[in-house]
């Protein structure tokens, strides 16, 4: 006799989302809940294949009944909730946040959607003055940190890290949304070969002891790539086209095809320039990959275009 296994059964919630009557599943976020009935709110960390860190509070939505901006990336809805998105006190938050982060960081390759919410929020992060010139950041020693001479403002810009022949990273454009801390720990690949070192301003994400990557236990999977919103880590290929001005997605064709080299069958999306491979990347919806590769399915390609 065949024994059929009970079905959980989710119950429906109703809330209430700036004055709108949304219905959603219970154990969704208030995120979720907003997207379902095309509410934007804006996201840095958050990525629906990770669990949700809550470092970035651009995504957060006032609650009535809580004391504080409630992270609509991470909090579950509950029957009854009244939540607004775009009220004045979430708007100072969010035009804060991202006011500081494109003070410090530099987000030039960080994509079209964070520069359209700095101009639809307000941002002014040339008000806070001048940028510090670049710093080593990785001698930097938690509790140590001095404040600037001459009104100068604090930034994290940093030479660009290239120790091997597959991606660079080039920290100036970190937000620490750890988003790669994840995806090369628990959340995909178990190799724990990244980790945030130091406190406070002086945090950046680091090799343990700052070795180098290739003495480091990174496995060149490169889903912290995939993962990572700003451009601070970057195929070597993609890198070197953007510094010499030739970078340009509008002539760039993406094509799916099935990874060559194992039975697991990833999809792999090859993005195309001038009739050649710039980037491979797999799609976060794929039923197998979750975009997620291995350094075969990511990096292999040179064999379809006679470079090795």
């Amino acid at each position: 006799m065949t024994t059929v296994a009970p079905v959980a059964l989710r119950r429906q919630v109703e809330v209430m989302i700036d004055g709108q009557a949304v219905t959603t599943w219970q154990g969704a976020t208030i995120l979720e809940a907003c997207r379902d009935v095309g509410i934007e709110v804006p996201t840095l960390c958050y990525l629906e294949t990770l669990a949700p860190v809550n470092v970035c509070r651009v995504c957060v939505v006032e609650l009535e009944g809580s004391r504080a901006l409630v992270p609509a990336c991470s909090r579950p809805v509950a029957a009854g909730m009244v939540v607004h998105t775009g009220s004045e006190r979430v708007r100072t938050s969010r035009r804060m946040v991202l006011e500081l982060l494109a003070s410090s960081v530099d987000l030039s390759t960080a994509g079209g959607d964070v520069h359209r919410w700095i101009d639809e929020y307000g941002a002014r992060p040339d008000r806070h003055g001048e940028a510090a010139p670049p710093s080593a950041r990785d001698r930097a020693h938690a509790g140590h940190h001095e404040p600037l001479e001459g009104g100068l403002v604090a930034t994290v810009a940093q030479p660009v890290k290239r120790d091997n022949d597959q991606y660079v990273r080039d920290y100036a454009k970190c937000i620490l949304c750890y988003k790669c801390v994840e995806a090369c720990g628990e959340e995909a690949q178990h190799t724990f070969a990244i980790a945030v070192a130091g406190r406070g301003f002086d945090a950046r994400i680091s090799t343990e002891m700052d070795v180098a990557l290739p003495e480091s236990a990174c496995v060149y999977c490169g889903n912290c790539i995939g993962v990572c919103p700003t451009g601070a880590l970057m195929f070597v290929s993609e890198h070197e086209l953007r510094a010499r001005g030739e970078w340009d997605e509008s002539r760039q064709e993406v094509t799916s095809t099935i990874c060559p080299y194992c039975g697991v069958g990833c999809t792999l999306e090859l993005h195309v320039q001038d009739n050649r491979i710039v980037k491979v990347t797999s799609p976060l919806d794929h039923d197998v990959t979750s975009g997620n590769l291995c350094v075969k399915g990511r990096f292999g390609f040179e064999f379809a275009q006679g470079d090795r």
